[in-house]
């Protein structure tokens, strides 16, 4: 019952920026959450914290260990990674369009509207408030848009809306000097991206600026002069005069790769000043060259520069990216990913991984350019997720949406593996067959198709004489016979499963028949109706309705305990009726009118508490024994009833996202005004943000005069609910995504990986102290074969399930493959099985949930005792006669 929130499926990116850290470590906004993907090992973690809205930026500092968020409210979350917690909370004053670490972590850049704030990075040491505002940069016009720090972390290139770009020193100049910005002028659109090159024979000296444009133009800048440092600075100084009338130009000198590093040197250990000349931002920059992308009419979007390879990657609305090799600006791939506008482009560390996000598909991709392939393509669906199932071994699951496409999912890896596209309008129910690799979907297309898991295609499609909208699928236990309601004649269809013939016809319904399933112990089909009747058919004798529940409200769904011995149904008025099949008595009712009650839509003249609209129960779960049953609706919460005694256990609340309608009691009453509330007015610039297009139901096709009164805010729902056949997660389709939760601990906090001293001598000192428990841990962390095992002979078999029990799950595959290695030369064979038991009584459920990554060391444990078994079994059967003659002998 302990249900934690585990992962969130359907969604991998929805707008805003990604950025790579340790070079393999993907990190997505997605929602008012955050995803790490791992691209090695190709999964996917949500992490379990929320903001109060959707996430605008990220940036990871440069180890990887902090991450900062800043969402559309302002407000900024400061989280350590690896121990998925968040440390700080700040409030900005205004939209935050780029965020970024200083290559030495100490500091942040913050670009807060036309501000550009510096801020010192907080530590892990806790403070009263642990941001600390260096200096405020208030130069710009207009709004910030791109900002990049140099490697010594004294320069700071800032580009905005004002076509300008401007290059700031952050530290505090000499008495005397002007600390004024450069200023890199001639653009004729928005400042999107701004970079610093650096000198390829000494990466750390800045030679070169970037400047991209919206209007697909890069203009490479670079200082006029010699190549050589110390001449072309004191050439400089020698005959630049002054110009006190022309502040623009006054203490502009030159530069080149090396000046920057003998200032540097200069400055900090011979104490000289060098004047003017010795700052970046004093020299004199030029444009060296004006190079267009041609791909007018579209704008560029997203841009990305690696200082490594100085390479440039650029992508446009149009969705074509591009990638160029500086400073000759050569062309080395411009290929097109879609027709949407690309929203987020970023290196990897090493730069052989490319990373682009389209968030009005939902759409994340990375790409090796070097190969041509690619590393990782995930989407989501377009359109909210409809229905979900899992398969009987709770290792898949399959979603459903008004996309018309049908996605299987792998629970343990978050990864989508493949997709169905063959419906043509939206899919509305999902059954997985019980021999786990036949999948059915129905449509309101008209079409039930069954999806074979092996091949990846549609084996079958079953249909009807004339066309029907099918909103309800059923199959019985045995896969011979499949059941589909429809919406608009109210019948239900039957087909057989071998032959795709149809069968029979049942009637007898008024109205759309949205709940269908069959007994699970026998071959009795229930439907639900909203004619206000749950009926039952004996569908193999063909006697049509053999008994009929009715209630005073429509029926929306209905769910049968795993016993069969019990079935549920909801109805509008939002109680859950309890009904004993085989006896046709009403058993229970919970009342859930108060405990299902939503959030304020900001359409409603009602508060919360008035309203009554979607105050019921549109999906009903049972759990895995029949203890408890899952209910959700178009509210913000799923409840969990204890069915015995019909009590409220705990109430999930899916999202804190106030990006959402519905997910407030309240509404606030100062942004009420005369025309309306603030919210409705559609006041936002027909040019959306660059690279902050956000996937909303007003961006999807929806924005007709009239059809969307909240300006296209997705309204909070939970549309189907389904628990997992082991019963340790259950999966929501709400409006976020599909939401997993589960009981098994996903992450575990792991104390040795803080010590240092992670030594064989630290591991002989446990053994020592009598601590066989963090003697094995330690020894897993070294990897130390012979330390392994010695640390396993160390455990007395009295306390083989209590070490067992506290082994991490991380080290379960190094453990199993200690045991196979043990069982071909170990004599000690009932301790090491003792082992193996007792580590599969620990860690089953674990084990069966990952089991691909396990399958090797799980099969080469299976191959050893295979081997000892049969060892032992021909040994016992030659000696069978001389072990009966033996027994008998000793009787006499």
């Amino acid at each position: 019952m302990n249900y934690r929130f585990h992962n969130l499926l359907g969604a991998p990116y929805r707008g805003g920026n990604v950025v790579i850290t340790q070079n393999t470590q993907l990190i997505s906004p997605v929602g008012n959450r955050v995803s790490i993907t791992d691209l090695l090992k190709s999964q996917t973690i949500t992490l379990p914290l929320q903001s109060s809205s959707n996430i605008r930026r990220v940036a990871a500092s440069p180890d990887g260990t902090f991450l900062l968020t800043v969402d559309e409210n302002h407000r900024c979350h400061f989280i350590n990674i690896p121990r998925r917690v968040i440390l700080h909370r700040i409030n900005f004053k205004n939209a935050v369009n780029a965020l970024k670490f200083s290559p030495d972590g100490k500091f942040i850049a913050v670009a807060a509207g036309k501000l550009v704030q510096i801020w010192r990075s907080p530590g892990f040491k806790k403070e009263f408030f642990a941001f600390e505002l260096v200096r405020t940069i208030a130069d710009c016009e207009d709004t910030v848009t791109a900002i990049d720090w140099s490697l010594d972390c004294k320069y700071l290139l800032v580009g905005s809306k004002d076509l300008v770009a401007r290059l700031f020193c952050v530290e505090k100049l000499k008495d005397g000097i002007l600390n004024k910005p450069f200023l890199f002028l001639g653009h004729r659109d928005n400042v999107v991206g701004c970079f610093f090159g650096y000198d390829k024979k000494n990466t750390d000296q800045v030679n070169k600026v970037y400047t991209i444009t919206r209007d697909c133009y890069i203009f490479s800048w670079g200082y006029s002069g010699n190549n050589d440092g110390n001449s072309d600075e004191n050439d400089e100084g020698n005959s630049e005069p002054a110009s006190p009338g022309t502040p623009k130009r006054d203490g502009e000198g030159n530069v080149n790769g090396e000046s920057l590093g003998n200032v540097k040197k200069r400055k900090d250990f011979d104490g000289k000043d060098l004047g003017e000349e010795g700052y970046l931002h004093k020299r004199k920059w030029e444009l060296l060259r004006k190079d267009g992308f041609m791909q007018s009419p579209a704008k560029l979007t997203a841009c990305t520069y690696h200082r490594g390879l100085d390479m440039e990657v650029v992508g446009f609305s149009n969705g074509v990216f591009g990638l160029y090799q500086m400073p000759d600006f050569v062309c080395m791939h411009l290929l097109s990913i879609s027709r949407e506008k690309i929203t987020a482009a970023v290196f990897n560390e090493s730069g052989n991984w490319l990373v682009f996000g389209c968030a009005k598909l939902g759409q994340l991709l990375v790409w090796e350019w070097r190969a041509e392939r690619y590393v990782l393509k995930q989407q989501g669906h377009y359109f909210d997720v409809n229905c979900l199932t899992y398969s009987p071994d709770s290792q898949l699951l399959a979603t459903g949406a008004d996309d018309n496409k049908v996605k299987v999912w792998t629970v343990s890896s978050g990864f989508c593996f493949v997709t169905f596209s063959e419906h043509t309008n939206a899919v509305t129910s999902l059954h997985f067959m019980a021999n786990n690799h036949c999948l059915l979907s129905a449509s309101l297309d008209g079409t039930v198709r069954a999806w074979d898991l092996y091949r990846y295609r549609n084996f079958r499609t079953f249909t009807t004489p004339s066309s029907r909208q099918f909103v309800s699928l059923a199959a019985d236990q045995s896969g011979e016979v499949i059941c589909a309601g429809t919406l608009d004649s109210f019948e239900i269809f039957v087909w057989s499963m071998k032959t795709g013939r149809l069968l029979d016809i049942l009637s007898g319904h008024g109205g759309p028949v949205h709940g269908l399933i069959f007994s699970p112990t026998n071959a009795v089909l229930t439907s639900s109706s909203w004619d206000k009747t749950v009926r039952l058919w004996d569908v193999f004798e063909g006697k049509g309705a053999v008994e009929t529940f009715p209630h005073t409200h429509d029926v929306l769904t209905v769910v049968y305990r795993p016993d069969g011995r019990q079935l549920a149904c909801s109805t509008l008025d939002g109680q859950i009726h309890f009904w004993d099949p085989i006896d046709g008595l009403l058993m229970y009712t919970i009342e859930g009118r108060r405990d299902i009650a939503g959030g304020r839509l900001m359409t409603d003249r009602r508060s919360a508490a008035n309203s009554t609209a979607g105050k019921c129960f549109t999906t009903l779960c049972y759990s895995a024994d029949g203890s408890y049953i899952l209910a959700g609706g178009s509210s913000k919460y799923i409840c969990m009833y204890d069915v015995a005694d019909q009590v409220l256990l705990r109430r999930f609340q899916i999202t804190h996202n106030l990006s959402l309608d519905g997910v407030l009691d309240f509404l606030n009453s100062k942004k009420m005004t005369d025309a309306g509330p603030l919210d409705l007015i559609d006041d936002d610039d027909s040019d959306t943000e660059e690279g902050v297009d956000k996937q909303t139901r007003g961006k999807l096709g929806y924005d007709l005069p009239g059809s969307m009164p909240n300006r296209g805010r997705p309204i909070i729902r939970t549309k189907c609910l389904r628990i997992a056949p082991t019963g340790r997660s259950f999966a929501a389709a709400t409006t976020e995504g599909v939401l997993v939760y589960s009981i098994d601990e996903s992450f575990i906090f792991d104390p040795t990986d803080l010590d240092i001293d992670v030594t064989p001598e630290a591991v002989e000192d446990a053994l020592d102290e009598d601590q066989p428990n963090r003697a094995l841990i330690l020894s897993l962390r070294l990897n130390e074969d012979s330390l392994i095992k010695k640390c396993i002979f160390s455990v007395s078999p009295l306390d083989i399930p209590a070490v067992a029990s506290s082994v991490p799950y991380r080290y379960l595959q190094r453990l199993i493959e200690a045991f196979s290695d043990l069982l071909e030369s170990c004599p000690h064979l009932e301790f090491v099985l003792r082992w193996c038991q007792e580590l599969c009584k620990a860690h089953g459920n674990s084990i069966q949930q990952n089991s691909r990554n396990l399958l090797p060391a799980l099969k080469s444990l299976q191959k050893a005792i295979t081997r000892i078994h049969q060892d032992l079994a021909d040994t016992c059967s030659s000696n069978e006669y001389m072990l009966r003659y033996l027994c008998s002998s000793t009787n006499k």
